[in-house]
């Protein structure tokens, strides 16, 4: 899902795997196996978007105008319009298959660069700076991008997924 094309993620898994057998000597056994692999996964996907980052072209402002429309929730003064939903116990929804779903369609709706600096910082827990550095952006801007990811979020899981 962070990298947007399976062939991709294919290639990062695999990447792991041979990453793995080449350092299998420096594997104290400190850490669980699954943990360790986790995260030379994690830094192959953060590589794998330099890479992809560095072969296409920035995408210009425009491309998050799909995102644009939530002024429209908020009044002249700021305040919602209406009030969102509480969102009723979200740890046991977290954990349900059904919700997890319903985010990854959400994710998926989301413009490319949007989704992209959010999955980097709240799934890889990439720092912001990094980001910055990585995507080629300004930190206003990858500030902007994830407030708009996080506001079409809440949005879409309200309508596809607590209003049920």
């Amino acid at each position: 899902m962070q990298l947007r094309n399976s062939d991709a993620a294919e290639d990062a898994v695999q990447e792991t795997l041979v990453a793995a057998l080449a350092a299998e000597a420096s594997f104290a056994g400190r850490s669980n196996l699954r943990t360790w692999l986790t995260g030379i996964l994690k830094h192959k996907i953060v590589d794998a978007i330099r890479r992809s980052s560095r072969e296409q072209p920035l995408a210009g402002p425009g491309d998050e105008a799909a995102t644009d429309d939530l002024d429209a929730l908020f009044d002249d003064t700021g305040h919602w319009r209406e009030q969102p939903q509480a969102w009723p116990h979200p740890e046991d929804a977290l954990h349900e298959k059904q919700f997890l779903a319903a985010l990854e369609q959400c994710l998926k709706a989301l413009p490319p660069r949007t989704s992209q600096v959010f999955l980097m910082r709240e799934h890889l827990g990439v720092d912001t700076a990094d980001i910055c550095k990585e995507l080629g952006i300004t930190s206003t801007h990858c500030w902007v991008l994830l407030y708009r990811a996080r506001m079409a979020l809440r949005e879409c899981l309200e309508k596809g997924w607590f209003r049920r």
